[in-house]
């Protein structure tokens, strides 16, 4: 029996034939591709300036220095999400505050975010997890009277759209990622947009350790200009190999959201009668890419979410348990109390993350959708919970 992987890259001979191309160029690190890169992807996501990165954790550590983020400033993260989340205020000296998410869609919204807001608040980064859109306006109306800068981690939602434009569109800034877990992918590499010129400018210049010259312009010039160092900068370039992939994936994302849309809407259709699983649906305000599709293992389901995770390795069927919580984290274990996110408790514990990629074809769509059946018609073979009041 042949393994199904939660993700598989959607990669061609486009891809392979751009590499090639851009190694015969003699031009292999950040150059005209990466520009061409930051310039088709802010068009693509409505943006008024794009900024390529090594990763989305990088562009996460330059939108909150762009932001202004200084040490002893708080900023609003949910828990419900990649520890990067989180790391990335801690890098520039902040202190992380937890906000609990939606029950439903696993997503900050206004009222978590208005709970924890201080005096010290200076940022809040919202998420747009595993491809479903946050309700970017209702927090944004919280936070920009007070001055607070919000920043979106749409590290999953490429494709993902936000009344009707592109996730980010809507953002003072944005950043994405682009790692093969992603819905397009350049192996490792991340991507800022914004709708500001000096934030852009500045952050071009952090990711190539502050340089006033950039290395392209330097490197084409056949005197150098001399260059000044304008403050402590990074290495957080992204190169012309991994730009001329992004290109072609680019090209292909429209493509890729249709499949996995249609591929999700398969898996709901089968989903929707058995009792005790319910899945990740398109809210009231936008569409997802279904970048993740995972599906929560209520209390009176017959088996637990890891029981379910192993009989689905046990037929060679690769799922995986649902976002993590940070705040479970050791570095992050005094930072709140279970209590104070009970949705985030809840959903870490009871989902989990099925097979979704875009070669993935019906009969093995038809081997997930039987283990689930599996695992519904028998017993726990350990305890399970007592449902909890108003959760079915």
């Amino acid at each position: 029996m042949s393994r199904i992987n939660v993700m598989l890259p959607y990669l061609g001979q486009e891809e392979i034939d751009a590499v090639a191309d851009a190694i015969s160029s003699g031009w292999v690190a950040q150059g005209p591709r990466v520009a061409a890169f930051e310039n088709a992807f802010a068009e693509a996501m409505q943006a008024s300036h794009a900024v390529a990165t090594s990763s989305c954790t990088t562009a996460l550590h330059l939108a909150l220095i762009v932001a202004g983020v200084q040490p002893g400033d708080e900023v609003v993260v949910p828990s419900f999400s990649f520890i990067a989340t989180t790391n990335a205020p801690v890098y520039v000296g902040a202190t992380p505050v937890f906000a609990d998410v939606d029950a439903i869609t696993g997503n900050l919204t206004a009222s978590t975010v208005s709970a924890v807001l201080t005096a010290k608040t200076r940022a809040v980064i919202v998420v747009d997890q595993g491809g479903v859109p946050v309700d970017l306006d209702a927090i944004r109306a919280v936070c920009d009277p007070r001055g607070i800068v919000v920043i979106e981690d749409a590290a999953c939602g490429s494709g993902s759209t936000y009344k009707g434009r592109p996730v980010g569109a809507g953002a003072e800034i944005a950043a994405w990622s682009f790692h093969p877990r992603k819905i397009i992918t350049t192996g490792e590499g991340g991507m800022i947009t914004t709708s500001r010129q000096d934030w852009a400018d500045r952050a071009r210049r952090l990711r190539e350790h502050a340089m006033s010259v950039s290395a392209a312009d330097r490197h084409g010039s056949v005197l150098a200009p001399a260059e000044s160092y304008l403050e402590v900068g990074y290495n957080f370039r992204m190169t012309d190999l991994q730009a001329a992939v992004g290109l072609v994936q680019l090209g292909r994302l429209p493509e890729i959201v249709r499949r996995r849309r249609e591929l999700a809407a398969a898996y709901a259709k089968q989903i929707e009668d058995i009792p005790g699983l319910r899945t990740v649906v398109d809210p009231a305000w936008g569409t997802s890419n279904f970048q993740s599709y995972w599906i929560e293992v209520s209390p009176t389901f017959p088996r637990s979410r890891d029981e379910v995770l192993a009989h689905m390795a046990e037929v060679e069927i690769s799922g995986r348990r649902g976002i993590m919580a940070a705040h479970r984290q050791p570095p992050y274990a005094s930072f709140a109390a279970a209590d104070q996110l009970p949705n985030t408790e809840r959903l870490t514990d009871n989902t989990l993350i099925l097979p979704l990629f875009h070669q993935m074809g019906e009969s093995e769509q038809a081997r997930v959708i039987d283990a689930l059946r599996k695992c519904a018609l028998s017993p726990s073979k350990g305890t399970r919970p007592e449902p909890v009041e108003g959760i079915e």
